[in-house]
């Protein structure tokens, strides 16, 4: 028995080898200017995102192999986080699995112009529902009965973010 693909199956693999390229063509919810070019060794601070209580820094180093690094800090101890920052290497967030390009960040280097640093910012919404109105008509959470619905593993997903690096241009070493 010969197998033939058909016209379906050929488009079908088409459009999954194109797929990261696409996700990559979305157009981010933030538009902003490229940074200013950054010195090898200055870390500086790429983004806050003040949903998760963390902020974005990063900066360019000396290591040919992988010559920006960033991370994430916290903002403060006490804010309370309406978002969870994720690992993007688990998340595998794209367009396909319902999350949306946040932000488009680009780093040139002082050092080699022809470098850049890309930081692709996702998010993916969680689809919380307010609760119902009260006796005044205002919708609140009550303690009592949170901790009821805590105990009940009844709490409400929260959205997600994940940070993913990707290094454009010619190395200058």
């Amino acid at each position: 028995m010969s197998f033939a693909p058909s016209r379906h199956a050929t488009a079908f693999a088409l459009v999954l080898a194109l797929t990261p390229a696409l996700a990559t063509a979305q157009t981010p919810e933030i538009r902003r200017a490229p940074f200013p070019p950054q010195a090898t060794g200055t870390v500086h601070t790429i983004r806050i995102i003040p949903e998760t209580c963390a902020y974005l820094q990063g900066g360019f180093v000396a290591d040919p192999a992988r010559p920006y690094r960033f991370g994430a800090a916290r903002t403060s101890k006490r804010c309370q986080a309406r978002a969870r920052l994720v690992d993007p290497a688990q998340a595998q967030p794209s367009a396909a699995a319902g999350w949306i390009l946040n932000d488009l960040i680009r780093i040139p280097s002082a050092d080699c112009p022809a470098r850049q640093a890309v930081i692709h910012v996702w998010r993916k919404p969680a689809n919380n529902v307010p609760p119902p109105a009260d006796a005044q008509g205002r919708p609140r959470i009550y303690l009592e009965d949170a901790k009821r619905q805590a105990e009940a593993g009844r709490i409400a997903p929260l959205a997600q973010y994940a940070a993913v690096l990707t290094m454009e241009g010619a190395s200058c070493r």
